[in-house]
């Protein structure tokens, strides 16, 4: 049965909040993908002490500025769509409530204290990001072409493996216990620090022999870091014409799996745009 259709305005606001292919969906997100970084750098640098001592009030304000947007961007979203209860109770409706609940919280709890406990709990914005990148074509693209390439890479990370197991053996027969490799494996450590150019330095080979091999592993590291990467961008180019951009949310019923040009939704059978 299709739902009361919604009014004009409550559609407009709706293509704002939730779709990203308009001029105004976009500068949506792009604002509010600003305050939420604004306010995770924010909630590191109140983590700092010298600073939260000096800036405190700064802070506080910028808190409550950054709240009160989130506060209003969580009511309208509610507002935009005909089942409020579908956003509210998803994921993405639950950690924009915990987003915006620490500043409340520590005027009801009364305390300078209480506000520093629940920091962790404001962190959870960084999920708006995830929340707005879903909505990129790009980012849906990079996601398949990760999938696709899962195979390759771990055919490519087990042969990595072995690698290590070799040649930190190797390492562990060349060098011995007397030059810090006191077991296979430490020299499989070893291996996986200088393969991947990390190089802590707490172990490292004396003997000529060992520096050979330590540093034919290092000049395999750079060329085992690229073969990744160039298979995800192969993926990637092979299917950038192919995906589909998924920028259309119900007012209805707040579903997002949509092909741009689909008219009805295919979880409420209502039309997308009225």
């Amino acid at each position: 049965m299709a739902d009361q259709k919604i009014s004009p305005w409550r559609l407009k606001l709706h293509e704002i909040i939730y779709e990203a292919d308009t001029p105004a969906g976009k500068a949506f997100d792009v604002g509010l993908l600003l305050v939420i970084v604004l306010s995770i750098v924010l909630v590191m640098l109140e983590s700092i002490g010298t600073l939260n001592e000096r800036y405190y009030w700064e802070f506080y304000t910028a808190e409550w500025i950054i709240t009160i947007i989130f506060t209003i961007e969580y009511i309208l979203r509610i507002i935009a769509i005909n089942r409020p209860s579908r956003y509210i109770f998803s994921f993405y409706g639950i950690v924009d409530l915990l987003s915006t609940l620490p500043t409340y919280i520590a005027i009801l709890g009364g305390g300078h204290n209480l506000l520093f406990a629940v920091r962790a709990l404001r962190l959870l914005r960084i999920f708006r990001i995830l929340k707005i990148t879903r909505y990129i074509g790009e980012s849906n693209r990079l996601l398949l072409a990760l999938r696709n390439s899962r195979a390759k890479i771990l055919v490519f990370l087990y042969a990595v493996v072995i690698l290590c197991v070799i040649m930190g053996t190797v390492m562990y027969l060349v060098e011995g216990p007397e030059n810090g490799y006191t077991s296979i494996p430490i020299g499989i450590y070893w291996c996986i620090v200088t393969l991947t150019t990390v190089g802590f330095g707490d172990i490292h080979p004396v003997t000529p022999l060992g520096q050979f091999i330590a540093s034919l592993i290092m000049i395999t590291g750079y060329g085992i870091i690229a073969v990744p990467t160039g298979i995800v961008t192969a993926e990637f180019s092979k299917k950038m014409k192919d995906v589909p951009i998924n920028t259309q949310v119900c007012p209805h019923c707040n579903e997002s799996k949509h092909l741009d040009e689909a008219e009805y939704c295919h979880n409420c059978g209502n039309l997308l745009n009225e």
